[in-house]
């Protein structure tokens, strides 16, 4: 019987595999794709980005090459609806069919809405807003530095505005405020100037100001990155957010330590007015002139009332003077008794001191030495006596527990090879060397054959009650 499939061709895995890779790209060599991204999370280390479009009831695998993976203007998301544009293919390894993405956009408005909600909860949790990580602006800044593109009229608008109210030394950091690059190239430049070191050849600056004119959400997006806000909250230098028109905000707003509603807002932020500044201090220089002048005046009459109430120098020092000339005028009589009083104690006491006097003096003085001598002598024998007498008591406790006077009375002490005191004699065994100490010395022994073994003490002998020499039977 002849097989009906006989004239079938046959084809190996790799022909079938790769006859429907041609098939498929000449098909689908250009698609666009609406779907959810699933699976992300984040470029390979290769620099490729893989993940998955669904729907509700199908699900495509996605991959997006490195070289074109750094140019797309929004990048892949978790959750983000998107419109992927690209083309069909197969990964024969696997038999699956994959979309190559050359290009990638969000599905609508309401896709980026709910990209920047999700952002904007994501790095409030982080506390990038919080309020207590705001900081104040300078009142006069030397410096200011400006991050945004150094041709647009943004950049006009705030050197204009500055010139006008008060006109202080402007940098510009130039970065690209739309497309694919804007985040990253402005948080370079707020990066750029927190980096300037004090003191150096390019001047810090004491704030500094982000600005971008108005335009739509997609236009805007490049400020609602997360590179961008993480920038502005990690600033050191107090930082003003205007991007945009009053209406339009971004995640940049958060962050920033002030929003302005317009760059031009920004510059009035920044800086003051200085023709109100120096009418201000003109006005306080008057103020505090007239201030001195009154507090003079007042002084002054202050001073004079009291000059006034003041008595002349005569009559202030007219009582001291006469005072003085009263205790000089006495001071002579004083003299004179004093001396006299002195004079009369030294005759007194003269009268008492004769060699007489003298040498009871040194008789008395003899007689309490000799009884202090006495007294000395009587401790010191008491002491003696008490310290000899204790000594006695001690060496007696000594000699009572010393084993030296135990070998006086006829013991010996027996010590093993070690030198170690032997209790027993079942612990020694034959040829053990012994070292014997007696009240006299030491004697060397060897234990014989056998060894040594505990024997019971030799009972005393009982005289017979009839024996010879006894006392014999009275029956």
């Amino acid at each position: 019987m002849t097989d009906a499939t006989s004239n079938v061709a046959e084809y190996s895995v790799s022909e079938i595999s790769f006859a429907l890779k041609r098939s498929v790209e000449d098909q689908f060599g250009f698609v666009r794709v609406r779907g959810e991204i699933s699976g992300y999370r984040g470029p390979h280390s290769s620099g490729h980005a893989y993940f998955a479009l669904k729907d509700e009831n199908a699900r495509m695998e996605a991959v997006v090459w490195r070289g074109v993976f750094g140019k797309l203007r929004f990048k892949p998301e978790e959750g983000m609806e998107v419109i992927a544009t690209g083309k069909l293919t197969t990964y024969p390894n696997s038999s699956k069919y994959q979309i190559v993405i050359d290009a990638l956009e969000p599905a609508g408005a309401g896709a980026l809405m709910a990209l920047l909600e999700e952002r904007k909860r994501k790095l409030t949790a982080e506390g990038l807003f919080d309020a207590s990580r705001k900081q104040l602006l300078p009142y006069l800044p030397k410096v200011i530095g400006v991050v945004t593109s150094p041709t647009g009229a943004v950049i006009r608008d705030i050197l204009h505005r500055l010139t006008d109210r008060f006109p202080v030394h402007v940098l510009v950091w130039p970065v690209r405020v739309q497309g694919e690059t804007c985040g990253a190239e402005v948080a370079a430049g707020i990066a750029g100037f927190n980096a300037l070191p004090e003191g150096g050849a390019i001047p810090r600056p004491d704030i500094i100001i982000v600005a971008r004119g108005g335009g739509s959400l997609e236009d805007l997006w490049g400020f609602n990155d997360e590179i961008v806000v993480r920038a502005a909250a990690a600033s050191e230098i107090p930082l003003i957010s205007a991007v945009g028109h009053e209406t339009d905000w971004t995640l940049i707003d958060h962050a920033a330590d002030v929003r302005a509603p317009t760059p031009t807002g920004a510059a009035e932020m920044a800086v003051p007015v200085r023709r109100e500044l120096l009418d201000k201090l003109d006005d306080l220089g008057r103020r505090l002139n007239g201030g001195i002048s009154r507090v003079i005046d007042v002084r002054a009459t202050r001073l004079m009332a009291a000059a006034r109430a003041l008595p002349r120098p005569g009559d202030i020092l007219a009582l001291p003077r006469q005072r003085f000339d009263s205790l000089a005028n006495g001071l002579g009589q004083a003299l004179k008794a004093n001396t006299n009083a002195h004079s009369r104690r030294f005759d007194r006491v003269a009268a008492r001191l004769s060699p007489l006097s003298l040498l009871r003096n040194q008789a008395q003085l003899g007689e309490r030495l000799a009884s202090l001598r006495q007294r000395s002598d009587r401790a010191i024998s008491e002491v003696l006596r008490q310290r000899a007498a204790r000594l006695e008591r001690v060496v007696s406790v000594f000699d009572a527990v010393n084993h030296k006077a135990t070998l006086k009375r006829g013991y010996a002490l027996v010590r093993d090879g070690e030198g170690r005191p032997v209790f027993d004699a079942a612990a020694l065994a034959a040829g053990a060397a012994l070292d014997i100490e007696f009240r006299d010395g030491h004697v060397a022994a060897t234990v014989g054959e056998g060894g040594a073994e505990p024997t019971k003490p030799a009972r005393k002998p009982v005289r017979a009650k009839g024996g010879e020499g006894g006392q014999g039977s009275l029956f």
